[in-house]
């Protein structure tokens, strides 16, 4: 953006990519101690920017990771793709026994930048910025004692059937031609419908019995009543939860959610501060995130 005109090149947006990730890994790398062709798992996710060679490609040759790889380049999946990428390796993982599965998760800022004058896609400019995470899984159980987490459960919700979720963020061309990202208006309601259905899957495996039970018995008078109870009883997921990483999309999106869950500033912080330092890194943010949780102790 500070060019002008905005320089949009190939060769620039491939520089910003490799410059991230494998930024990332190597610092990944050191502070693991772990060998990179120890991994036997990669997958590699960037949405609006997916050459050829692919991401997961480059990778691949850069730490020359080995033959047998299974290697996974995911594109087109926006700011979810982080954690559609976790919940890969982690079924990855489940199957191929003693191996490590590594998750990059990154944007590509320059291919996307927006030259033209419609606001909706100007939008993009001002929001997003660069940036990139290097995630490590392990499934040995040596690595029981050293690992950071445990990875307890992960609940994917998919909404595109429906058209408002579907056209909600849409790479298109504007009326004279020039390509951008078009966030609709309708992205918020989106967010906040979807991460409720999502807890309501996630809800069952995470709450204690009194919570589940409240939420069962105005299910099923909801069901029972129909139209005179409009709303499902939204459980207290503070009670199961400590911290929570709510994609740093924007404000109004970490408004909708902070309002729908039922959250406290304090529980929103983290999302807030890493909008305010880092701006919206799309699939990249909820790392940020927890990075700024643990900073916090």
């Amino acid at each position: 953006l500070i060019d002008v005109p905005p320089k949009k090149t190939f060769a620039a947006a491939r520089e910003e990519t490799e410059q991230v990730i494998i930024g990332a890994l190597e610092n990944l790398f050191k502070n693991t101690k772990v060998n990179p062709r120890d991994i036997g798992i990669l997958v590699v996710n960037s949405s609006t920017f997916s050459p050829t060679p692919s991401l997961s490609a480059m990778v691949v040759n850069t730490f020359k990771l080995r033959s047998n790889i299974k290697s996974f380049n995911l594109g087109g999946m926006g700011c979810s793709a982080g954690v559609i990428a976790i919940d890969l390796a982690k079924d990855l993982l489940q199957i191929h026994k003693n191996t490590y599965a590594l998750v990059v998760s990154t944007e590509n800022i320059t291919q996307s930048i927006y030259s033209g004058e419609n606001r909706s896609m100007m939008v993009s400019n001002c929001l997003f910025r660069v940036g990139g995470a290097a995630i490590l899984l392990s499934n040995k159980p040596g690595d029981r004692r050293r690992s950071k987490y445990k990875l307890a459960h992960t609940v994917r919700t998919h909404t595109g059937a429906d058209d408002k979720s579907f056209r909600c963020v849409q790479q298109e061309d504007d009326e004279s031609g020039k390509t951008g990202v078009c966030l609709s208006k309708d992205i918020t309601g989106v967010a906040g419908t979807t991460v409720k259905k999502n807890i309501t899957k996630l809800g069952p495996l995470i709450l204690p019995l009194s919570e589940k039970f409240i939420f069962f018995v105005t299910f099923m008078t909801k069901k029972l009543l129909k139209d005179k109870i409009k709303h499902y009883y939204v459980p207290d997921f503070k009670l199961a939860i400590d911290h929570f990483c709510i994609h740093a999309g924007g404000r109004a999106v970490i408004d909708v959610l902070e309002k729908n869950l039922g959250l406290f500033p304090i529980d929103v912080e983290a999302s807030r501060s890493t909008l305010h330092r880092f701006g919206n890194t799309s699939s990249s943010s909820i790392w940020y995130e927890l990075a700024y949780i643990e900073a916090k102790g």
